[in-house]
């Protein structure tokens, strides 16, 4: 053996291979039309946001799956279309804009060069020349053009709706600039205020997003979320009339035969009748309470676990089925965006309903017969119906179908399918996103800029501090604001609000096909060519909102004829989160890592208090300071040693723990490779029969695992044959380079560097993938149990496939059975091919 000349030395090895793939445009793809559909694959990542923090090494183990796939795929002949861009709109520029004064296209920019440099040093095969972002007027023109193919479908709208305000900060806020209530940038309570915004109709699609679910390759958990944020019902709209009035209160009910038991209704604080059912003597409590509802977030005011609020409007309506005067309350525990923002309260068989009773002290009558009192706590499972007139004695379905032909036989209501979706609040009032194509003229109405016109230039600001009014930064800009209607030639005013950062994000993966298209949106040839998605990438996060909004667009596209596929994604997996330990104290809290101190193994104290603190795993996150970044893995053990443990941590979508211990395992691993072509020769002579059919299960195990995104198994596979290979003196050329074809997909620098030293011509990414003989992953010999009783007491190897008869005279010769025989009385003999003999005595 020779000694070990030098350590695996990825520095210079994987900045060699990087230039050459960046020099050579290894990995640029065109459309090769000579290429069969079936041979054409379309594999997407979900780009990133690049914010100010850059990667940590939980952003790349989707790319690295991604990228594995791609390079086994073109080594399988496919052409492979495997971009990357970034999702550069958004809030956090925006912020950091009105902190720093610092221009958002500045620093967004930067960002993306980091983003840019340490993608790149990772070594994955995407094609750059195809990049996009998404603030790139370039781009965004293309985002302005869809939305006028919505506006002219009639798929936009304005419309008030109530948003997020920060009195403090003058501004309109979104969800994820609220915390616990307050604005994340002062603290200030955020109250809820109706502003002037932009809405898509969605719910136009509700039924086709829907049903297209069902012909997607997706987690089934996924389509389960989208299901319910839809949320399609069957049930009826009721009609209950008020008392003192022509009004009538529209509910919408999926168990309208519970009417009969409908001792009372809520209406929300913001329902349009509100001001109807107030009477003077409850004004002011009315008018009190819908002050406190404004300062709660949906959230808060779904919360089942919070206490019920409420107060009586003091009108009543009258029950349609029974004639009974009910009370007409106001709680905000019912949104305005819910069915009609008005419930009938059943609280026999409702648990939010009933402890709102039992506050308000509210009747209680029981109408589906049940196994407690409903005086001392709800049923809320079915039962037969009682106290229901014509419906007593009837089962749930027959019982809704009764009730549903009395309803409409009265006009007192009418069957009905509902949502839970919502139209799309479209707009923001903010800068640092997409201008709106839109013109105001008092003669002309809204009028769509021309698409000649666009793009529809961001102006550029100093200042992006808010307008005060509600209205974006945009609104201050009188010489943008200020314009010619382009119908009438009158003056007229530029929409002011932007689009909301999901906008970009909605159809990337269409530009990505045809990046440098400045006349069309995107070339059709190409886009047949390509789509839809084989496989999309990305965390679980998405599940919903993300995904909903892009398949909703293009749905519109197809409808349209711009697109040739009802859904973009085919395929769609999400990684599992890698994590990182964190500290946590007895009230579950968390502390940062800079603040603990390790006094002994396992035993750790917070520095400040001397408690006593736990070792968790958590979500990466800089307010814990335990975010681990990828520079400096990479230099230390490399991006190859970096890519194989992500992927080797274990299966793709399960979260797990970073642990540097295992990475270092993964390093040594790389090295080990290393070592054997430094040490061995490589020979031209056969190798000898095991080590065949070691090579040839391993080329069975990696072709299956890396077609179906089951690395960490592959990985295992590879290393099996790398410590047969320790064991031979020389490297057999067919068993060497064919581990170097399985590992190039997992560890690319490294296997083009040790391509090229076996002797051949750069590079290793469009060549062959490995073939096996399937006779030779079968084994021939199989090792046999031999037990007495049931307890194993020999085992022996034996040729695979003997007989039954043979393995029992097998048994009975061995010298260890013969001993636990001795004397004992045979009663039974099993004997299983392939596994077993057990010889039952007494």
């Amino acid at each position: 053996m020779i000694a070990l000349m030098s350590k695996y030395p990825f520095h210079e090895i994987e900045t060699k291979w990087q230039k050459y793939w960046e020099e050579n445009q290894t990995f640029a793809v065109t459309e090769d039309i000579s290429v069969p559909p079936e041979k054409r694959k379309y594999v997407l990542d979900m780009f990133p946001y690049p914010s100010g923090a850059g990667l940590h090494v939980g952003h790349p183990e989707g790319y690295t799956a991604t990228d594995i796939y791609c390079r086994y795929l073109r080594m399988n002949g496919y052409n492979v279309l495997h971009p990357m861009g970034f999702d550069s709109f958004g809030l956090p520029a925006e912020n950091y804009a009105i902190k720093t004064g610092t221009h958002p296209k500045a620093t967004t920019e930067k960002n993306i060069e980091n983003f840019r440099k340490q993608i790149k040093s990772l070594g994955f095969c995407y094609d750059w020349n195809r990049e996009i972002s998404t603030h790139s007027s370039e781009y965004y023109r293309w985002t302005q053009w869809i939305f006028l193919q919505l506006f002219n479908k009639g798929l936009a709208y304005e419309s008030q709706t109530p948003i997020n305000w920060c009195p403090q900060c003058l501004t309109g806020l979104a969800n994820e600039e609220v915390k616990d209530g307050k604005c994340e940038r002062c603290g200030t309570r955020v109250v809820r205020k109706n502003i002037r915004q932009w809405v898509l109709k969605i719910t136009d699609y509700a039924d086709k997003l829907l049903a297209d679910l069902d012909t997607l390759d997706w987690p089934e958990s996924v389509k389960s979320m989208q299901r319910n944020w839809i949320g399609r019902s069957e049930g009826a709209s009721v009609f209950f009339k008020l008392e003192k009035s022509e009004e009538k209160l529209e509910v919408y009910t999926t168990r309208c035969d519970t009417l009969f038991g409908a001792t009372y209704m809520v209406v929300s604080p913001e329902h349009p009748l509100v001001a109807t059912l107030t009477t003077s003597e409850n004004k002011a409590a009315v008018e009190a309470y819908i002050v406190s509802s404004a300062h709660k977030s949906d959230l808060e005011r779904t919360d089942l676990a919070k206490d019920k609020t409420g107060v009586f409007s003091g009108s009543y309506a009258i029950n349609p089925v029974n004639g009974k005067k009910i009370p007409i309350w106001i709680a905000d525990y019912v949104l305005i965006s819910y069915g009609t923002g008005a419930i009938m309260a059943v609280p026999a068989h409702d648990t939010r309903d009933w402890e709102f009773a039992k506050k308000f002290n509210l009747p209680i009558v029981e109408v589906l017969k049940g196994e407690v009192d409903v005086q001392q706590q709800a049923w809320t499972e079915d039962g037969i119906h009682v106290n229901s007139d014509f419906l007593d004695g009837l089962d749930k379905e027959e019982a809704i179908n009764k009730m549903l032909l009395w309803l409409e036989e009265r006009k007192l209501g009418t069957k009905t399918t509902n949502y839970k979706l919502r139209d799309w609040i479209f707009s923001r009032q903010r800068y640092w996103g997409e201008p709106i194509p839109l013109i105001h003229c008092e003669h002309c109405g809204i009028v769509p800029v021309p698409e000649t016109d666009l793009p529809l230039l961001l102006p550029e600001v100093t200042s992006y501090e808010p307008s005060g009014t509600g209205e974006s930064p945009l609104a201050k800009i009188d010489d943008w604001v200020n314009t010619t209607c382009p119908v009438c030639g009158g003056p007229a005013k530029r929409e002011t609000n932007t689009m909301p950062q999901w906008a970009g994000s909605c159809w990337y993966y269409l530009r990505y096909i045809d990046p440098h298209n400045s006349e069309r949106f995107i070339d059709r040839e190409k886009e047949l060519y390509w789509m839809p998605v084989d496989l999309y990438v990305g965390g679980a996060e998405h599940a919903v909102l993300h995904l909903l909004y892009a398949r909703f667009w293009h749905e519109v596209l197809f409808d349209l004829g711009i697109v040739s596929t009802r859904e973009p994604f085919q395929k769609l997996v999400n990684q599992g989160m890698i994590t990182s330990f964190a500290f946590q104290r007895k009230d579950k809290s968390l502390v940062p890592t800079d603040m603990v101190e390790e006094k002994g193994p396992d035993l750790f104290i917070e520095k400040e208090t001397g408690e006593e603190l736990e070792r968790v795993v958590a979500k990466m996150s800089k307010s814990l300071k335990n975010v681990i970044n990828p520079d400096e893995i990479i230099t230390e053990f490399g991006a190859d040693s970096m890519r194989m443990y992500e992927m080797f941590m274990g299966p793709l979508e399960v979260s797990k723990p970073w642990a540097t211990t295992g990475l270092s395992g993964v390093y040594r691993f790389l090295d080990r490779i290393w070592r054997l072509y430094e040490d061995r020769p490589i020979s031209e002579e056969a190798p000898s029969h095991e080590l065949l059919k070691t090579l040839h299960k391993t080329i069975k195990k990696v072709t299956y695992d890396t077609d179906t995104l089951n690395f960490n198994t592959g990985i295992s596979q590879m290393m099996v044959l790398v410590n047969e290979l320790y064991k031979v003196e020389t490297l057999p050329r067919i068993v060497w380079e064919a581990l170097i074809k399985m590992l190039s997909p997992y560890v690319p620098h490294l296997a083009e560097e040790l391509w090229e030293k076996a002797g051949h011509e750069p590079s290793l990414a469009n060549v062959a993938w490995p073939t096996y003989d399937e006779k030779l992953t079968i084994d021939s010999e199989v090792e046999m149990v031999f037990q007495i009783n049931g307890k194993v007491r020999a085992k022996e190897v034996i040729e695979k496939g003997m007989a039954k008869d043979e393995l029992l005279t097998m048994a009975k010769a061995n010298e260890k059975i013969v001993s636990w025989l001795d004397g004992k009385t045979i009663v039974k003999e099993i004997v299983v091919p392939d596994k077993l003999v057990n010889i039952v005595v007494r």
